[in-house]
């Protein structure tokens, strides 16, 4: 397994298909953190997200022999991830709206604030951080999905576009709309008496 850091996603990919579990393992170890991250801030619950990044390797386990390797991998494998936090998230709206509004927060996989700074900086930063995830998580679908892609996971516009399925030009105005709508919803949060 030497080899396996010098391999490309799509060589990997390629060995995987044709049946080198070692190959696929070297793909979950470079991109389960990345995913995670991004399936955390889209569905805004840890445990959720490590299940759908979960479910997301299974899913590419299963259509590795559909992958393109002219394709990011990285790519691909977001467009299924997103998928799966979709179908989650609509499972995650019918279940609050039974059993009510429930924080299913895991403080392990919040943002932590520097450890240098003092008490009260850090929890001053840790709600700001705290309001933000609440907010992202509020956006419509349509808005939070490009602007996690593009703001936080570092995708371009026409990455964020395939991965999502469509153009750079709508990822660009989602994007817009949704930091004009979380910037108008923080500022309403930080008006006195709310």
């Amino acid at each position: 397994m030497s080899d396996v850091p010098e391999r490309s996603d799509s060589e990997l990919a390629t060995a995987a298909a044709a049946g080198d579990d070692r190959a696929f393992a070297a793909l979950v170890t470079r991109h389960k953190d990345g995913l995670y991250r991004l399936l955390r801030r889209y569905l805004g619950d840890a445990d959720e997200a490590y299940e759908a990044a979960h479910e997301a390797f299974i899913a590419a386990w299963s259509a590795l022999a559909r992958y393109d390797p002219e394709r990011p991998f990285g790519s691909w494998l977001r467009t299924i991830a997103i998928n799966k936090a979709r179908d989650r998230g609509r499972r995650i709206a019918v279940r609050r709206l039974i059993f009510g509004s429930q924080s299913f927060e895991d403080s392990e996989a919040q943002v932590r604030p520097d450890a240098g700074a003092s008490a009260d900086d850090a929890m001053i930063e840790q709600e700001r951080l705290d309001q933000l995830d609440r907010a992202i998580s509020r956006l419509p679908t349509a808005l939070r999905a490009p602007l996690i892609l593009t703001a936080i996971d570092g995708r371009s516009q026409q990455e964020a576009g395939e991965i999502l399925g469509i153009s750079a030009k709508s990822v660009e105005t989602r994007v817009y709309r949704a930091r004009k709508l979380l910037a108008q919803t923080l500022d309403d949060s930080l008006r006195p008496g709310r």
